[in-house]
């Protein structure tokens, strides 16, 4: 998983890129057009299958990320991503707590630096469940759940820029608490609240990938 330098050229009011190859030799982008007018910056972009862009709306990055990365993280024997075993969420709960204070940063999904989206993604694959690696890819992975309807190992979304657009991802803790790599104060992966404080209004919904009790 890498960030990407990216090299344009300029004709007129418009800016081109050429195309963007990772080390990999695999995953490969290319910014088609980005176009300026008085009210608003256009970036259009394609990219391969063997690749996946993320947005770091906090940092305003875009990232380009090769799907190999999945290689980098170790997982357990392969298990239902419907494993309806208790077990299975506590020990996903273990580990999220293990990483208590590790840093945030930003592309890193592990095993010691996270953004939101890479800590949760880390969690559940070492645990033997694949899910997305952005967080508005994991929000479109399972049905809604609303707030009433969360359980324990659940997977939270949110809004933090008041855009209409999931941009962060947490593990639900239980009793109104949830654990992620947060880019705020705490810089890290951190405890917060869901029912008060900052992320009073910005939940939106949550997915489960484990069923328990």
């Amino acid at each position: 998983m890498k960030k990407v330098l990216l090299l344009f050229f300029v004709v007129g009011s418009t800016l081109y890129a050429q195309k963007v190859t990772l080390p990999d030799g695999e995953c490969q982008m290319h910014i088609d057009m980005v176009k300026n007018d008085a009210k608003q910056f256009t970036l259009t972009i394609s990219h391969n299958e063997k690749c996946e862009v993320m947005l770091d709306h906090n940092k305003s990055k875009i990232v380009l990320i090769s799907k190999k990365h999945e290689s980098n993280v170790e997982t357990k024997d392969t298990k239902s991503s419907t494993s309806t075993s208790n077990s299975n969420i506590d020990n996903l709960i273990t580990l999220a707590k293990s990483k208590m204070g590790n840093s945030y940063m930003p592309a890193k999904a592990g095993p010691n630096h996270f953004d939101c989206s890479g800590f949760v993604y880390y969690v559940f694959k070492t645990n033997g469940i694949t899910i997305p690696r952005t967080s508005l890819n994991q929000s479109k992975s399972g049905k809604k759940l609303k707030r009433n309807e969360l359980k324990k190992g659940d997977i939270l979304f949110f809004d933090t820029s008041n855009k209409n657009h999931v941009n962060h991802s947490g593990v639900y803790l239980g009793d109104g608490k949830f654990i992620h790599s947060s880019s705020g104060k705490a810089y890290g992966v951190t405890v917060s609240s869901l029912d008060k404080g900052f992320y009073l209004d910005k939940f939106r919904w949550g997915v489960r990938k484990i069923e328990g009790k």
